[in-house]
């Protein structure tokens, strides 16, 4: 095993822990780390001791010693995590494609129909995957949905249906219970 790198550090203990309250959680890791070496700034630790006791890759270790020893607190400050882009569908589009999801009488089947509408409608082109992962984390959609319910289905024949193959059952059911006792 090869002898730990040695670097001063030009910032005292107390302005690094100031440097850890006061910075992002992306960067306050630099900054826990940038601590450890200076408490071990005249004996050395290795990169592997330091991301074991931080919790992080030794190699995201090696590289911000090195932006420290190459460019200081500035160059460690730097970071290029951008975050989320920014949705493709803006409020209105959002706005009219909740209320097509909602709605118990739109006849779309799938993802697939839901693009082309969506397509058609607000003359886009999104591609599919990109459109089927926004649909599932903001609206909770799913692809497999119960059956659609006729437009033109009679309520009224189907609770008439129900009332008499309740009693049809019960019937049949009390026919098998004689048949059983015999």
């Amino acid at each position: 095993m090869s002898a730990p790198k040695l670097f001063t550090i030009k910032e005292s203990e107390n302005e690094i822990k100031k440097l850890i309250k006061s910075s992002t959680p992306i960067i306050s890791k630099r900054f826990q780390a940038l601590l450890i070496f200076k408490r071990h700034e005249k004996t050395g630790i290795s990169k592997r001791e330091v991301a074991d006791e931080i919790g992080v890759n030794h190699n995201s270790i090696q590289t911000w010693r090195s932006a420290y020893t190459s460019g200081g607190i500035k160059q460690l400050k730097q970071h290029f995590n951008t975050g989320y882009k920014p949705s493709f569908i803006v409020g209105d589009q959002e706005a009219a494609l909740k209320q097509k999801l909602n709605d118990p009488s739109n006849r779309i089947v799938g993802f697939v129909e839901l693009l082309d509408w969506f397509n058609t409608t607000f003359n886009t082109d999104i591609k599919y995957k990109t459109f089927h992962g926004l649909v599932v984390r903001k609206f909770k959609a799913k692809i497999k949905v119960a059956r659609k319910v006729h437009l033109k289905k009679d309520i009224i024949a189907v609770e008439a249906f129900k009332k008499t193959s309740i009693k049809s059952a019960k019937k049949l059911s009390q026919k098998t219970k004689k048949k059983i006792k015999q």
